[in-house]
C-alpha cells in the first residue's frame, strides 16, 4: 500500500477558474473529517471545497454543491487509480465565471489531484499487529537481548512503574511465541493494528 510522507498543495488554473487541491495524510475518518472542517473554515469564501478521503476504517467522499458526480468521485478514483491509502484531499474552487460542463469539471478536479500526489513524496506502508511488553526494570537486558536477536522494531517504550516497549514483527513472526518461555516474566499483550513505513 502506498501513502503520502507530508502534506502538500498544488494549484491549477481553468478558464479562470482556480483550484487548490490541498492532500493530507490521515489515518481514520475523524482525522479526514477534522481536516475537511478546517479547510472548509480557512476557505470560506470559495465556490466549493470538494473532498474525497481513503482511511484506514473507510472512505467517502462529497460534491460541495458541484453537479453530482463531477467532483468528489472523480478525485476519490485518482486516489484509487494511484493506490493511496490513508490521504484526504481537499480541492478548493473559486469559480473564474466561465461555467465548464459536467465534463470539464471532471477533467479539473481530477487533474487538480494528480497535480497534487505528482509534488508529493510516496511511501510504501504496511499494516503491522503492535504487541505490547510490560515487564520490570531488572528484565531489560532480557527484553533488549530478544529485540535484538528476532529483529523487531520497537515504536515506542514507556518508563513508570514498569518498563513497556510497543514491538512490531516486520517479517510478521509470532510474537507471542517469541515472549512465552518469559511467561510471568514479561507480559506481551496485542495493542493494535498500524500502517508503517515498508523498510
Amino acid at each position: 500500500m502506498k501513502t503520502i510522507r507530508n502534506p502538500v498543495q498544488s494549484e491549477i488554473n481553468v478558464k479562470k477558474s482556480q483550484f487548490i487541491c490541498s492532500l493530507f495524510p490521515t489515518k481514520t475518518k475523524a482525522e479526514s473529517k477534522q481536516i475537511i472542517q478546517k479547510l472548509n473554515e480557512q476557505y470560506s469564501d470559495a465556490t466549493h471545497n470538494c473532498t474525497a478521503y481513503i482511511a484506514s476504517d473507510g472512505e467517502g467522499f462529497d460534491d460541495d454543491g458541484e453537479p453530482g458526480g463531477t467532483a468528489g468521485k472523480p478525485m476519490i478514483n485518482v486516489l484509487r487509480k494511484n493506490e493511496l491509502h490513508n490521504v484526504t484531499a481537499v480541492v478548493t474552487r473559486y469559480f473564474g465565471g466561465i461555467k465548464l460542463g459536467a465534463g470539464g469539471l471532471v477533467r479539473a478536479y481530477s487533474k487538480s489531484v494528480m497535480e497534487a500526489i505528482g509534488q508529493a513524496e510516496i511511501l510504501e506502508i504496511e499494516e503491522y499487529d503492535v504487541y505490547t511488553i510490560t515487564f520490570e526494570y531488572s528484565e531489560i537486558k532480557t527484553a533488549d537481548g530478544e529485540v535484538r536477536t528476532n529483529n523487531l522494531d520497537v515504536i515506542d517504550k514507556q518508563y513508570s512503574d514498569k518498563v513497556s516497549y510497543d514491538i512490531v514483527s516486520k517479517d510478521n513472526r509470532d510474537l507471542l511465541k517469541i515472549f512465552e518461555k518469559y511467561s510471568g516474566k514479561i507480559v506481551i499483550d496485542f495493542k493494535n493494528k498500524q500502517f508503517l513505513e515498508k523498510n
